[in-house]
């Protein structure tokens, strides 16, 4: 009989457990939506996610790096619940492929910068006439880009410099960045004389002290289309934050960050 009572105390002390572990996991919240951002949208998604936390009590986990690594992550799978990416091609892709909701949105065109730190012999200007002269001088031993082959700012920098005539005598001197964000580092902190990267990152005030840039003119190379895409796995609170990007406070926010804005038909 205690052998049986003692069994029965085991039964009853076993579904309690189970119990509990079940209740504990219904009670605890689902983590937020990882959202996958090109590296050019680091101060303004940044300062977006905080106003939509701020309205609405939700958060988003924002992940910036190349666009071009994002795209094959999110073919194989990456548990990501929304894309923005800086080059459109790459949510269509997706889309053809069946793994977005729909073809996405347009939310951005971004714009390219020409940057040096203070004391560089790179004088910067809107032309690229400063560095025409210092590559004649022989003043530019390391210039900074974005990867090319992955980075949607470096294939644009490398149009401009190509339509500038400035892409062959520049070549020996390229360090590349993993995203945009890393060729600004290298830039302004890696030894470089200077680099090509995106206007929005310049427009952190803390970076007026320590480099000049200037705006490159759109017409030297393709436009930087930007598009976002929810992806199949998103959750409410992706969807929430994929439409509060197209609501005016936070569209204000790109613009101030340097974006140019493209309609709702878009």
């Amino acid at each position: 009989m205690r052998v049986l009572i003692g069994r029965m105390w085991m039964m009853v002390l076993a579904g309690v457990a189970l119990s509990c572990a079940a209740l504990t996991a219904c009670d605890r919240p689902a983590p937020p939506p990882r959202i996958a951002a090109a590296a050019d949208l680091r101060l303004a998604l940044t300062e977006i996610a905080a106003a939509f936390e701020r309205d609405t009590g939700r958060k988003v986990d924002l992940l910036f790096g190349s666009s071009g690594n994002f795209y094959r992550q999110l073919q194989q799978g990456a548990p990501f619940a929304m894309f923005l990416s800086a080059d459109e091609e790459y949510v269509l892709d997706l889309a053809k492929a069946g793994r977005t909701t729909d073809q996405g949105r347009l939310y951005a065109v971004g714009r390219l910068a020409l940057v040096a730190p203070k004391a560089s012999p790179l004088k910067v200007d809107e032309g690229l006439e400063g560095l025409r002269k210092a590559l004649a001088r022989g003043d530019i031993r390391r210039f900074a880009i974005a990867n090319p082959d992955h980075a949607p700012y470096g294939r644009r920098a490398r149009e401009a410099l190509e339509q500038a005539g400035l892409w062959q005598p520049l070549e020996p001197h390229l360090v590349l960045g993993e995203n945009v964000s890393q060729a600004l580092q290298f830039a302004i902190d890696g030894g470089a004389q200077g680099g090509i990267i995106a206007w929005s990152l310049v427009q952190d005030p803390a970076l007026g002290a320590r480099a000049d840039f200037a705006l490159i003119p759109a017409e030297l190379h393709a436009p930087l289309r930007q598009r976002m895409v929810l992806m199949r796995s998103a959750d409410e609170t992706a969807r929430r934050f994929y439409a509060y990007i197209d609501q005016p406070p936070a569209r204000a926010i790109l613009d101030r960050h340097g974006f140019a804005l493209p309609s709702a038909a878009n």
